[in-house]
């Protein structure tokens, strides 16, 4: 079987968000709305997700609903910056409740196969100890434990799929593939998190620059054909 075309616009997409920060993210999405009215101009689908702060619901932002204080509810760290309005309704960081949600690529945008480039790393080295490492572990098992729920749901789908029992004509069989520095990441000082030192900032480019290649050497033939990540050994 042929792995069907995928756009250009995936590899660029992963050399870019393995480095992105929270500050240069969004002052480049604020000024690109600014300019361009990004939610009329065309391209691919686009899903932003916060989490509202009263009920805990996570709201999920459609292109047509994008907007710059969209983009901030979405990385609004609590700890740092108060809530984000958007509509009369108040958000912090979509990571609470969803993080990413994975559903809308499959129920809104139809898309068959996920590249997940992920930031927080699921296994670490030690047990933290001090309470900063405590702290940011909390907020890593908070942050991934939405992810690995729906992993596990897309993987109990997916075998009922392949052993006929849901019939794969209306049900969309997935493919999940990952893209990470575990190791890397995992040992980086809690602190680094903050850091926007211009040299850390060209190692994490660097850095996920040279996974998504390898990605690309070891995995583009799985595209549109199977997972290249195992999910039940890494999610479940």
């Amino acid at each position: 079987m042929t792995p069907r075309p995928f756009r250009v616009s995936f590899t660029i997409t992963i050399l870019i968000l393995f480095a992105v920060l929270f500050v240069l993210a969004v002052g480049l999405v604020v000024l690109g709305f600014r300019q361009t009215g990004a939610r009329a101009a065309p391209g691919p689908a686009a899903f932003v997700c916060a989490t509202n702060v009263l009920n805990g619901r996570l709201r999920v932002f459609e292109r047509r609903e994008l907007s710059a204080a969209a983009v901030m509810a979405s990385a609004c760290l609590p700890q740092l910056f108060q809530a984000v309005e958007v509509e009369g309704e108040h958000y912090w960081d979509g990571g609470f409740s969803g993080n990413p949600p994975i559903f809308p690529l499959i129920y809104m945008g139809g898309c068959q196969d996920i590249v997940i480039v992920q930031l927080n790393p699921i296994n670490i080295p030690q047990v933290p100890r001090d309470m900063r490492a405590i702290m940011d572990r909390i907020n890593t098992l908070a942050f991934n434990s939405s992810l690995m729920r729906e992993m596990r749901m897309i993987r109990f789908f997916t075998d009922l799929i392949d052993r006929g029992d849901l019939d794969g004509e209306r049900y969309l069989r997935v493919f999940i593939h990952t893209i990470d520095a575990e190791p890397e990441i995992a040992a980086l000082d809690p602190a680094s998190k903050l850091n926007a030192d211009r040299d850390f900032l060209d190692h994490l480019f660097q850095l996920g620059t040279a996974q998504a290649e390898a990605f690309l050497r070891m995995h583009w033939e799985s595209i549109g054909v199977r997972s290249s990540t195992d999910v039940e050994k890494k999610f479940c």
